[in-house]
């Protein structure tokens, strides 16, 4: 019990962005005054939280204000993508401390990835300058499927040879750090309702553009992970029904109609991109994209056509999702966000408003993620933040 009152004070900390007094807590969480002081001792020897000032404005002694030690503990995050890792190390408030980028070898071979993702992650480490008895973990953001029990990612698109790869446990092998995994998807979400501000409160669906579309889920600032962790995959939604055929028998499946390995190869069909061998791995796909992008914002029709086309397949994915879970905003981000951002923030927000079922009732947000491009990595650490400190009905269970 004294785990679960000390992640619930930590949390109530966290959320407040002036942070609190003990007076505050006592009152927002429901603890006697003398619990609070207790455990607001504790978190002051675990240089966890710091007394930041005093603050009165009425009669009586001023309150000393209590928030979160940016320095306490820190986490490393990894987002592996078909197309490029990305790492961070995030200090306790969330803020990214050291960042690095690698290519992910296109052999795609599980050894020598996950080689380079554990010597990318000694440099980070080495770089950031951080203590490594202070880090409380590695958080991975891995593409889906995923074997969320035994940490294995099952056969992603693009990744050849990834059939159940223990990805969790040879990263804790190769590291000597505590490793949690989680889909890609789910870890953008929880980066987004730990580091992304107004857009991460509430409700919302985060749809995740990468080398697949997916979504994460929040419902009332919970993040949904489903039965398996595999919540989210929404590459079978119909939504062209005269579009190209998927692999799972059906036609127009987000998965065969709008990802950018697709797309690219409408473009190389077309002529707008030259044809320069298959799209096989994850990296090809990210540089013939850009391409793509980078021609429709310079005015090739063509090109325009063919990511204004995917605005509105993706639209009607998002809608069903959101009509289906009925929440607040759509937020989107990824690792090819950033290329498609300004054509589908002109023209998202009205198909998804058009498409509400409740859109008389309230309207539906969409904005880009504020979390930033590497909100894979962000969320990878956030995963770890999340585990070590907030409160979970887990907590409370006693042992026998």
């Amino acid at each position: 019990m004294g785990d679960f009152n000390l992640t619930v004070i930590l949390d109530a900390v966290r959320r407040s962005t002036g942070g609190l007094s003990r007076v505050e807590l006592a009152q927002i969480v429901g603890l006697s005054p003398q619990t609070i002081s207790n455990i607001s001792r504790r978190l002051l020897d675990q240089s966890l939280i710091v007394e930041a000032g005093k603050e009165g404005s009425g009669p009586g002694k001023p309150r000393t204000i209590l928030r979160l030690n940016p320095a306490g503990m820190y986490a490393v995050g990894v987002h592996l993508d078909p197309a490029v890792a990305t790492f961070v190390v995030l200090d306790l408030v969330g803020a990214v401390v050291q960042h690095s980028r690698v290519k992910t070898p296109d052999s795609g071979d599980p050894e020598a990835v996950i080689a380079a993702i554990a010597a990318e992650i000694e440099k980070l480490v080495e770089a950031s300058g951080v203590d490594r008895e202070k880090i409380a973990g590695l958080g991975v953001a891995a593409p889906g499927p995923i074997d969320h029990d035994n940490g294995a990612v099952v056969e992603p698109p693009l990744l050849d040879g990834w059939d159940r790869v223990l990805l969790r446990d040879a990263l804790a092998d190769a590291t000597g750090l505590s490793v949690l995994m989680d889909k890609d998807v789910t870890s953008a979400a929880v980066a987004e309702t730990w580091a992304g501000g107004p857009s991460g409160a509430g409700s919302f669906v985060f749809m995740y553009m990468g080398t697949g579309i997916g979504c994460g889920i929040v419902l009332n600032d919970e993040v949904v992970r489903g039965t398996s962790g595999n919540a989210g995959e929404i590459g079978h939604i119909i939504v062209d029904p005269d579009g190209p055929p998927c692999d799972c028998g059906l036609r127009g499946c987000v998965k065969s109609s709008c990802i950018p390995q697709v797309l690219v190869a409408q473009a190389q069909a077309a002529g707008i991109l030259s044809d320069e061998g298959p799209l096989t791995g994850g990296s090809v796909v990210q540089e013939r994209f850009a391409q793509l992008c980078e021609a429709a914002d310079a005015g090739n029709s063509a090109a325009a056509a063919i990511i204004d086309k995917s605005a509105v397949l993706v639209a009607r994915a998002a809608s069903v999702v959101a009509n289906t879970l009925d929440v607040d905003r759509v937020v989107f981000g990824g690792p090819f966000w950033g290329s498609l951002s300004r054509r589908y923030l002109e023209l998202v927000p009205d198909l998804i408003q058009q498409n509400s079922d409740a859109g008389n009732i309230h309207a539906i947000e969409v904005v880009g993620t504020g979390v930033g491009e590497d909100v894979g990595a962000i969320g990878a650490a956030c995963l770890v933040l999340e585990h070590t400190l907030a409160p979970r009905a887990q907590r409370l269970l006693l042992e026998g």
